[in-house]
């Protein structure tokens, strides 16, 4: 374990250290291993090149956004999915599969198509709505409420007059709160991350995500690598802080659901 957590850490430690050095020390032959003192100047470059702060902003609405609601969708569908019987159900979930299983990079064309339809191109609504469910959080939760929820259990709230959505919030949000919290850990992670969608339908220069104007840096800086790496440490701060607040309550909930 502490062999494959330095494997997994490395490339971490290594952009801290580019990101602490210059351009030249990155061809430095043998290259520098421990940090330097050049950190402030790269971060002050990074911010004079690129609208960091305001593509962050866009891409904290964005992640923030697509996380609520695909926690949402995502666990009342399979709500549905694994407790409910109604026709078609078996059909519609190994349909929503074979839409798993299929390359998101399929769909880019009839999508931007339907972006420039409704007008949305160069919005945040196009990188929000589209990524608003997604079958891999629908199969995800199916498979936790299915054997995280007995049956004995929604049997008895319907007897106190329950209906769907007093079931969802009442019985079943208490006990899936730790695989919402990893579903919520991944999904902000890969809106945070998205770069190929938003470069696509994103024109208008105000409304870049940060992954989008961290791209420029190469363009506007040419080879400093040391300046983009600057860039990209400033870019993992955030995903670092959402990880360590969603493990401890995905720890925590984990204890409260086997004490409920």
């Amino acid at each position: 374990m502490v062999v494959a957590s330095l494997l997994l850490l490395f490339p971490f430690y290594w952009t801290v250290v580019m990101a602490t050095n210059t351009n030249a020390d990155y061809y430095a032959t043998p290259p520098k291993v421990v940090p330097g003192t050049h950190l402030l100047e790269n971060i002050a470059s990074v911010l004079t090149s690129i609208n960091f702060f305001g593509s962050m902003a866009n891409t904290a609405i964005v992640a923030v956004s697509v996380t609520v609601l695909v926690l949402f969708f995502d666990s009342l569908a399979a709500f549905a999915f694994a407790k409910y019987d109604f026709p078609a159900k078996k059909f519609l979930f190994g349909l929503m599969l074979a839409f798993f299983m299929v390359p998101a990079q399929l769909s880019t064309v009839p999508q931007f198509i339907t972006m420039i339809n409704i007008g949305w191109v160069g919005t945040l609504q196009a990188l929000i709505v589209p990524a608003a469910a997604n079958a891999f959080g629908i199969f995800w939760m199916r498979q936790y409420i299915s054997t995280s929820i007995p049956d004995e259990i929604l049997d008895a709230a319907v007897m106190d007059g329950c209906g769907f959505f007093r079931q969802y919030f009442l019985v079943v949000l208490p006990v899936i709160r730790p695989g919402l919290a990893f579903l919520g850990i991944y999904t902000f992670v890969q809106a945070w991350n998205d770069y190929v969608w938003p470069l696509i339908v994103l024109i208008n220069p105000d409304m870049l995500t940060l992954q989008v104007a961290l791209s420029q840096l190469n363009v506007s800086r040419g080879t400093d690598y040391a300046v983009v790496m600057a860039g990209a440490v400033l870019a993992i701060i955030p995903l670092i802080v959402v990880f360590l607040a969603f493990s401890k309550q995905f720890v925590a909930d984990s204890v409260k659901g086997a004490v409920r």
